[in-house]
């Protein structure tokens, strides 16, 4: 199967909302329309995988599979030096099973109480995959990466997840205060899926 004819429409193995729109608006400018996995009531899969992108191989296939359209998916997380990378692919699972966003920032910034400034340094990660049918034995894996630090309390409203507490050197400001557009040149997913389009492109 030829990439070329099938990635203007392309299954998304995600139900975040934050995680779609951001991705459709990286994408607004080529000829790809991306769908919510959704849209195909693909059910969601145990990411068992021990690394990022295990667990991205894991989802994409699992929404290939069940929609037929060529799927990608991305496990994205965030390392913080202070604690030997933690959460890493626990992010979205920090606090819990039953986590949300502020569980999730509550935890970390409790952990974090008694590190200084200077011993904050972190990172998003986001490791891309792009399976062309489920059975795809060469999937293109693209990885994106953004330094930053954790901010001792949160600031800004945009964004989800750790952006309020990710503060952005280059701008002074946390993820969460970035514009959509300046964040998206600037983010690990942004990253990752610039890689994936010039891939494609080939």
């Amino acid at each position: 199967m030829n990439p070329k004819q099938n990635h203007n429409r392309i299954v998304l193995a995600s139900s975040n909302a934050g995680k779609v729109k951001e991705i459709n608006q990286l994408l607004s400018n080529h000829q790809i329309q991306v769908v919510p996995q959704s849209d195909f009531n693909v059910p969601d899969i145990e990411e068992t995988g021990l690394t990022f992108v295990e667990n991205a191989i894991l989802k994409a296939r699992n929404a290939a599979q069940h929609s037929g359209l060529p799927a990608i998916a991305d496990d994205s997380g965030l390392e913080v030096d202070a604690l030997n990378g933690a959460p890493g692919i626990r992010s979205a699972r920090f606090s819990g099973p039953e986590a949300t966003d502020q569980t999730n920032n509550d935890k970390l910034l409790k952990l974090l109480k008694e590190i200084p400034e200077d011993k904050r340094s972190a990172r998003f990660q986001c490791l891309l995959v792009y399976l062309r049918h489920p059975a795809d034995p060469t999937p293109l894996i693209c990885q994106g990466t953004w330094e930053g630090q954790i901010l001792f309390q949160p600031q800004g409203e945009n964004g989800f997840g750790y952006d309020p507490l990710f503060f952005v050197p280059d701008h002074y400001c946390s993820s969460a205060e970035l514009r959509p557009e300046v964040k998206n040149q600037l983010s690990h997913r942004g990253r990752a899926l610039r890689e994936l389009l010039a891939k494609l492109s080939d």
